[in-house]
């Protein structure tokens, strides 16, 4: 039987203090937990040391980018969990799967339309919106998700101390803005004003994602000004792609059991 000797599989590279103090001061700290491991896929493909460089680098790139996506999308006021990789649907959930997928792409974004996702309470609305989010801020695009309430009431403040003219401006500049629960309950004449103004910066020059409870007909009656908020309907809808969802509630089916109807789907049960 052949044995290996230490010598013949090569030495084992501890990272050591000196090392680790040289990785922290080239704020390279990342590589320390990673070098073993590469050191001796090195030795196994038998690398010289510009692929190795490269490799070591390559990973201190995707460290990177990882850490500055997470940090823009927290910016962004992205939920970490709702992921496309965290997706799930039940089987009843109806949407056009085609048009989902198409939208991952982006392209939307390039063209400077807008999308629309509408449908009742619990379907995943929110979550397919902020997954996008996450997907323009891997593309490094700049996003800005908000619950539609909570921007009025932003803008509303931003009236205080004369900053509305930048918030604006900033918005406007965003390339993908996220409304979510859009019309959830009516807009007063400040508010209306703002989605008018909003929208007439943002159109044709950058996309907005709008999730609502409601057919963009009923928007309409939501609003203090229906010439204003029909204007800004107009334009926001004129280049959407609208993507329904219909289903039951998915939030209904994480609620508690109580015990009492245990027992009874348990006796049901054994009954037959």
């Amino acid at each position: 039987m052949t044995t290996t000797t230490r010598e013949e599989a090569g030495p084992i590279d501890p990272v050591s203090t000196d090392l680790t103090r040289i990785l922290r001061t080239l704020k390279l700290g990342g590589l320390k937990d990673t070098l073993p491991e590469r050191l001796a896929l090195a030795r196994t493909r038998k690398m010289g040391h510009a692929a190795f460089l490269e490799l070591l680098l390559s990973d201190e790139v995707t460290r990177r980018e990882s850490r500055s996506a997470t940090l823009r999308a927290r910016t962004a006021g992205l939920d970490p969990a709702m992921r496309w990789e965290t997706w799930t649907e039940p089987d009843d959930l109806r949407y056009d799967r085609g048009l989902a997928s198409d939208l991952t792409s982006l392209a939307f974004t390039e063209a400077g339309h807008n999308v629309l996702i509408l449908g009742p309470v619990g379907v995943g609305k929110t979550h397919l919106a902020h997954a996008l989010g996450h997907a323009a801020i891997r593309r490094r695009l700049s996003v800005v998700a908000s619950r539609a309430d909570k921007l009025f009431t932003r803008l509303r403040a931003a009236r205080l101390d004369n900053t509305l003219a930048a918030e604006m401006r900033r918005l406007a500049r965003v390339d993908l803005l996220i409304l979510d629960d859009f019309a959830l309950r009516s807009l007063d004449a400040i508010e209306t004003n703002d989605f008018y103004e909003l929208v007439v910066e943002r159109h044709h020059k950058a996309s907005t994602i709008v999730t609502s409870n409601r057919e963009p007909a009923e928007w309409l009656t939501m609003t203090s000004d229906a010439l204003l908020a029909q204007s800004a309907i107009d334009r926001l809808t004129s280049a959407a792609h609208t993507l329904i969802i219909e289903g039951p509630s998915y939030r209904q089916r994480d609620r508690p059991t109580r015990r009492a109807d245990l027992d009874s789907e348990s006796e049901d049960h054994d009954a037959h």
